[in-house]
């Protein structure tokens, strides 16, 4: 009896631990397919949260004519001439122009870049696509090295983040992203300017909206979420034409991709969206645009910058020069080549959508922006910024500025 009890037992310990086995092969792949899906949900959050520019629709063919004359959105977007908003308005200053300066380091440059930090160490560049890869194809272009440095990329789910952890030194991304971390103590500054525009103010083509006086008492959507750089952007845009976003309509978060159905159902009556994204929906007679970064008036602020981990610009002042010289070069580069860069972005899978689209949108953005063109426009944020409630940290317009703000070339 004992022998066939403790056969049984070995029998039943056997097919428990079989069947223990199977259930966790069985449950692998689900818990697998779990985290995959719960670090897809936390990537889109953040990608929401840090408010990256959604790229134009793979596969979708535009038609695209442009013109020399500039208009504003409302008026380009309703006249049949879309593409005129995407002319630049001239503005004296506005680009810096490293397009053909030599990075190399001088004698005396490369003597105190011996001295500081970071020598000998890479330049970690936050990888991003579209309106903001500048730092990306400064590496691709080789511009790092012809600075006397070498690089290497970082990809994250924030650039807020990973400048302000010492995770990267380098990124380009959104003042209205950053500049309200910068006042919350995040170690980053701004230390030249990117470009201008990339979003706009979206209705429905058919919708009764024709400014943004007429959004009054209605949900309009910041698809990034309250008070990220969405919000900032859009409350901008109504402050511009003295409306007050807090108390003249209600901001509503609803995802890019869902904008258009919440539009049909009347659930919103516009959205901020990124210009490539949208694109393709005012040629197709669905969208129609009555307020963007591209009007004239905006066109004397940038929308984006090229940020640095404060800590390192204090460190490592030479090091952060060669750094912006290099990201400056590529963006004056893009700049003046606009076929060109758009092919190389397209290639190197920086850009997406139809070709002659974003050759157009791209030479809107008028890459590598002056010192001086970026900080008036800075400030003329900032004091917005501090008098709408966005800044409630600090109130010292050149406090905040001092923080900010840390030019380097």
């Amino acid at each position: 009896m004992n022998t066939k009890r403790i056969l049984a037992l070995v029998l039943a310990l056997v097919l428990a631990l079989s069947m223990a086995a199977c259930a966790k092969q069985e449950s692998a792949p689900a818990a697998t397919e779990a985290a995959k899906d719960d670090k897809k949900t936390q990537y889109s959050a953040a990608l929401q949260e840090d408010g990256q520019i959604e790229l134009g629709l793979e596969g979708v063919e535009v038609e695209v004519n442009v013109t020399d004359v500039h208009m504003d959105s409302f008026e380009a977007s309703t006249s049949g001439n879309w593409e005129a908003m995407f002319t630049p308005v001239d503005v004296e200053g506005r680009a810096i122009d490293l397009l053909n300066f030599d990075l190399t380091p001088t004698a005396e440059e490369k003597a105190a870049m011996e001295k500081e930090p970071a020598y000998g160490k890479p330049v970690r560049f936050y990888m991003e696509s579209g309106c903001t890869s500048g730092p990306n194809v400064a590496d691709k272009k080789g511009f790092y090295t012809e600075a006397g440095l070498t690089a290497e990329g970082f990809k994250g789910t924030s650039y807020t983040e990973a400048l302000g952890t010492a995770q990267v030194e380098v990124a380009v991304g959104h003042i209205a992203t950053m500049l309200v971390p910068v006042t919350n103590g995040v170690d980053l500054t701004f230390v030249g300017g990117a470009h201008i525009g990339c979003k706009s103010l979206y209705v429905l083509a058919d919708s009764p909206y024709t400014t943004t006086e007429d959004l009054k008492g209605t949900p309009v959507s910041v698809p990034s979420g309250i008070g990220s750089s969405d919000y900032n952007i859009t409350c901008m845009m109504l402050d511009q034409d003295n409306i007050n976003p807090r108390t003249d309509l209600e901001l509503v978060q609803v995802t890019a991709d869902a904008c258009i159905n919440a539009m049909e159902n009347g659930e919103i009556s516009a959205a901020l969206l990124s210009d490539t994204f949208a694109y393709s929906m005012v040629k197709d007679g669905k969208l129609k645009c009555i307020r963007s970064l591209l009007d004239e008036d905006f066109s004397t602020k940038n929308c984006c910058v090229i940020a640095m981990n404060r800590t390192f610009v204090q460190n490592n002042p030479v090091h952060a020069k060669k750094i912006v010289q290099a990201v400056q070069k590529a963006h004056s580069w893009m700049r003046e080549n606009g076929e060109e860069a758009t092919d190389f972005l397209l290639e190197n899978t920086l850009n997406k959508g139809d070709r002659a689209m974003n050759i157009m949108i791209n030479n809107s953005l008028q890459f590598g922006t002056a010192d001086a063109f970026t900080e008036a426009g800075l400030r003329d944020i900032v004091e917005r910024y501090v008098r709408l409630g966005l800044i409630n940290k600090m109130d010292n317009v050149d406090e905040i500025m001092e923080l900010a703000w840390t030019p380097v070339l």
